[in-house]
């Protein structure tokens, strides 16, 4: 479950350490593959902490009433670094091994604090993590399976709490390169926004539940239900091309690694904000108002 997130932000290291290199004579590109290599050997997942809780929005982290709204370093030695702060809306962060934390906004030079890249074991000494509430919850702790979802696969969210959480040097891929965090923020949301090509595996099985709904109510042939079908196909085969296209259009950067085209990304992007909710909608008119006032799997018992 949930490997995207870590994948964008292995791919947009992976270009942005090398570059950061180029220029100040670091060593992060070689620190950042041998971290790779033990996650590609371990099989572990990686979550990518990139968005922080940012306060007043119209300031920077270093203008902030309390500074860790960003996260910052706050120590250093001859060992690591010691962060504080916080990660918000982390997907699959409890269900991860490690965790790399990363800039979410473009940093000035007052910023350099807060310019830290570096990864960390999930449960590493420091972290809390605040478990995010759903709608449904209460549902999938009674008896039955109907209303559990995917009891053994399925996702979460998080708040991650960062308390003076060490660090040690082989695993900080920035520190203080301030002006490589916007460079990273693009890249990385570049390949996590056409990453979002997997919103119509969902759209998949809605379809086909709406589908199946209409053949319980034996009106599969009746012709505004085939419209609305049809309808959610293409809205979900266009998210899908959209996640594609950046792909085929992608180019190879300094380090090795190709980067996909950011406009189509962010055409994927704005689709998986706009069509998903279309589609349920549809999906909802065919099937009626069975699916908001079904009873839990325990009453219909």
């Amino acid at each position: 479950f949930q490997r995207c997130v870590g994948m964008d932000a292995m791919n947009s290291l992976h270009s942005t350490t090398f570059e950061i290199d180029e220029k100040h004579g670091t060593d992060y590109h070689k620190r950042f593959l041998e971290f790779v290599k033990m996650m590609q050997k371990e099989n572990l997942v990686i979550g990518g902490a990139m968005t922080d809780p940012k306060g007043d929005r119209s300031k920077g982290p270093s203008e902030q009433e309390d500074p860790d709204l960003f996260t910052r370093i706050v120590k250093t030695d001859e060992n690591g670094v010691y962060v504080s702060g916080a990660k918000a809306h982390q997907t699959g962060c409890i269900n991860s091994h490690w965790i790399i934390l990363m800039p979410t906004i473009r940093l000035t030079e007052a910023d350099k604090d807060w310019a830290i890249v570096g990864a960390i074991p999930a449960d590493a000494k420091g972290v809390t993590y605040i478990y995010g509430r759903q709608s449904c919850d209460t549902r999938s702790m009674e008896e039955g399976d109907i209303d559990d979802g995917n009891a053994k696969f399925g996702g979460q969210e998080a708040l991650i709490i960062l308390d003076n959480v060490f660090i040690p040097w082989d695993k900080v891929f920035m520190n203080g390169e301030y002006e490589f965090a916007s460079m990273l923020v693009e890249r990385f949301t570049c390949y996590h926004r056409r990453s979002y090509v997997c919103k119509t595996g969902l759209g998949d099985v809605l379809i086909g539940a709406a589908a199946t709904i209409a053949d319980y109510n034996g009106v599969p042939k009746v012709s505004h239900i085939k419209d609305k079908i049809i309808e959610m196909t293409h809205l979900n085969e266009t998210i899908f091309a959209a996640g594609i296209a950046p792909s085929h259009q992608g180019q190879k950067m300094k380090s090795g690694v190709f980067l996909n085209d950011d406009m189509l990304a962010q055409v994927c992007k704005h689709n998986v904000t706009r069509f998903p909710y279309e589609i349920s909608r549809l999906a909802q008119d065919i099937a009626g108002g069975l699916v908001v006032t079904l009873p839990s799997e325990k009453d219909f018992r």
